[in-house]
Formats: C-alpha cells, sequence, structure tokens
C-alpha cells in the first residue's frame, strides 16, 4: 500500500489513496517523507507562549497560597497582617527573580546562544520559591 504524491518544487504537496490526474508517483506509507508530511513538526514556540506559561505558573504558586492571582498575592507587600505581609515579599522576589532570568535565557533563545527549550523544560528550570516560615 502506499501514496500517490503530489509534488512542487520537489516537495509533496498532496498525497492521495488513489491515482488523480498527473499523480503517477507511489511512496510506501512508511516512507520518510511521507510521515514528514503527514506528521510535520510542531511549531516551535513563540516568547508570548512562553510568557503564558510563566505568568500561569506564577499565578498559580499565589492561587496555592489562597489568593486570586500574582498580582493580588503582590498587593499584600505592604500589608498589616505579617504572615500575609512576609509571603507577599517571598512571592515578589521570586518573581522577579522568575521574569529576570526567564527574560535573559529568552534573549540567548533568539540571538542563537542557546537551543530552544520546550515550555516545559524551560518552565523547570526556573526556580522554586523560598516561603518564609509560618
Amino acid at each position: 500500500m502506499g501514496y500517490f504524491v503530489e509534488r512542487q518544487d520537489g516537495k509533496i504537496t498532496s498525497l492521495y489513496a488513489n491515482a488523480q490526474d498527473g499523480t503517477t508517483e507511489v511512496l510506501p506509507t512508511d516512507n520518510a517523507e511521507v510521515l514528514a508530511f503527514l506528521h510535520p513538526p510542531a511549531p516551535a514556540p513563540t516568547v508570548e507562549t512562553y510568557q503564558s506559561a510563566i505568568q500561569d505558573m506564577v499565578d498559580g504558586v499565589a492561587r496555592s497560597k489562597l489568593f486570586n492571582d500574582g498580582v493580588t498575592m503582590a498587593s499584600y507587600v505592604s500589608s498589616t497582617v505579617q504572615p500575609w505581609a512576609a509571603q507577599a515579599q517571598a512571592f515578589v522576589a521570586w518573581r522577579d527573580a522568575i521574569w529576570q532570568y526567564s527574560y535573559a535565557e529568552l534573549d540567548k533563545v533568539q540571538s542563537g546562544a542557546r537551543p530552544q527549550p520546550s515550555v516545559a523544560d524551560f518552565l523547570a528550570e526556573l526556580p522554586e520559591i523560598n516561603w518564609p516560615a509560618e
């Protein structure tokens, strides 16, 4: 079994189970070109994709302490309730470190100084927060 192949400039543009007008080339279903055409690689993540994933992580950390999101938690830096203020201060320091690291490393990716990691691998590189003792 194989596919009838239509090409343009040497590249596969269409595959057919049956012969079509002008298609005479047949490639097996396990041919590397056929498999690449059927399963193209996913596009590389954009900077916006990383930013969104990082922000989701930051907000998730805030929610783990029962705050609505990172912005809400950061607003407690000057709280008169000491445990909340201490948590918010640790959070803000961690959040700032996360973003500084992220932008520096993503600049390296864009300049070709480091290979582009998957979003999951990039998030795994980021430091964990150190909460104050309760």
